[in-house]
């Protein structure tokens, strides 16, 4: 039987990541390089074992950091880097993800994509008007089901993860992530820019943004601003954004003496969509509940998943036709205090070599529109697409542009 210093080493030598685990906010920059240990499969439950590690932690930092997957069956990614280096705002990005030589000794040509729709259009929507009938079906169907596609994207070069963090970076109102999820010759790297908090503990402080009910947003200011006034105005998107907090609310409500939240939803933008966000915040009645049990607690809420949750799964499991991994998931980190961050891993890209994978999904309710959820999940392909510098097609953007 290995003693607790051999599984360490074991597991650190299973997981060297080559880029570093970021999360890029307008409010601080959390840079976790290199493995002091990870969290290995076991009978115990994730925040056991998490705990486990923790405590474990010597000469590297009492701080976990990494990815949960949208399932629970499927085994989470979690370890405690060699490093770590934290700063308000987004200073330290530059220094852990350095842009390329300005001064380079030949132009280089743009990268060549192909784009592989799976499942297409016609049949993401197909699944939507699946879905509309089996919510039509009686008391024991689900509320709302929340559907996605994929787009699989290969280059004719090594897809830069760098790159495309610093690009979805630019985005002040997201928090842009970069979490390695392997070693090898292709490493695979999850990157993305999550607009929604799931939950943040400081203390006995909780607090946690869900965005249900979105709309893409336009170049012009005048119909930009119609977009959002549309979305507010929305019973549909409101009554979907309903079920999102007030699943959150029943979760969070036995392990709080305070709850507050607003009676009615709020506008909150990224550069490409106009979501309805709810801030939610709340006091613990115990603080041994770590921040990572609250992301385990809450995950998955209605805004990926459905209501009922279970029932929802199932037909997420039956309609996608794929394995989504870590999307729908979270990002984010926890320390031997119990208090951490963890973001709803969405608007984000499945890296490896050449290929990413790209995933965008949609809240399927009583009154959806197949064709509109269509539009939707291609509105929120954009972030990656126009900072991969491409639109749905491979077609290079600087080239529409000229």
């Amino acid at each position: 039987m290995r003693d607790g210093a051999e599984t360490a080493a074991l597991s650190e030598a299973a997981f060297a990541p080559a880029l570093p685990f970021a999360l890029v906010s307008a409010h601080e920059t959390l840079v976790a390089r290199g493995c002091a240990g990870l969290i290995e499969a076991g009978p115990e439950s994730v925040g056991v074992r998490a705990r486990r590690l923790l405590d474990a932690a010597i000469d590297a930092p009492a701080l976990l950091v990494g990815a949960l997957p949208f399932r629970a069956e499927v085994p989470v990614h979690l370890y405690r880097p060699a490093e770590l280096s934290r700063s308000p705002g987004r200073a330290r990005l530059a220094a852990a993800f350095p842009p390329p030589a300005l001064v380079r000794p030949a132009a280089r040509v743009a990268p060549r994509w192909q784009v592989t729709p799976e499942p297409s259009l016609a049949a993401y929507r197909s699944a939507v008007a699946n879905a509309l009938a089996r919510m039509a079906g009686g008391t024991d169907d689900p509320r709302k089901i929340v559907l996605s596609r994929s787009l699989k994207l290969v280059a004719d070069r090594s897809i830069d993860a760098s790159a495309l963090l610093r690009a979805l970076s630019e985005d002040a109102s997201v928090t842009a992530f970069c979490v390695p999820l392997g070693a090898g010759p292709s490493p695979r790297t999850l990157v993305g820019a999550s607009p929604e908090l799931l939950v943040s503990r400081r203390g006995a402080t909780v607090t946690s943004h869900p965005l249900a009910g979105s709309a893409r947003r336009a170049r012009d200011p005048e119909a930009d601003r119609a977009a959002a006034d549309a979305l507010l105005a929305s019973e549909k998107d409101r009554r979907e954004h309903r079920e999102v907090v007030e699943a959150i609310l029943d979760q969070l409500a036995p392990h709080c003496a305070e709850l507050a939240v607003p009676e009615a939803p709020e506008l909150t933008s990224t550069a490409s969509m106009w979501h309805l966000g709810t801030p939610i915040a709340g006091r613990l009645r115990e603080t041994g509940l770590q921040a990572l049990d609250l992301a385990l607690l809450l995950h998955p809420t209605p805004a990926v998943c459905g209501t009922p949750r279970l029932p929802a799964a199932r037909a997420i499991a039956e309609l996608e036709g794929y394995e989504r991994g870590f999307y729908a998931g979270a990002v984010g980190w926890c320390d031997a205090a119990g208090d951490g961050d963890w973001h709803v891993a969405i608007r984000c890209a499945e890296l490896a070599g050449r290929e990413a994978r790209l995933y965008a999904g949609a809240g399927i309710v009583a009154g959806s529109d197949p064709e509109a959820e269509g539009e939707e999940t291609s509105a929120k392909f954009a972030a990656l697409l126009t900072a991969l510098g491409i639109d749905e097609q491979g077609r290079s953007l600087a080239e529409d542009v000229a």
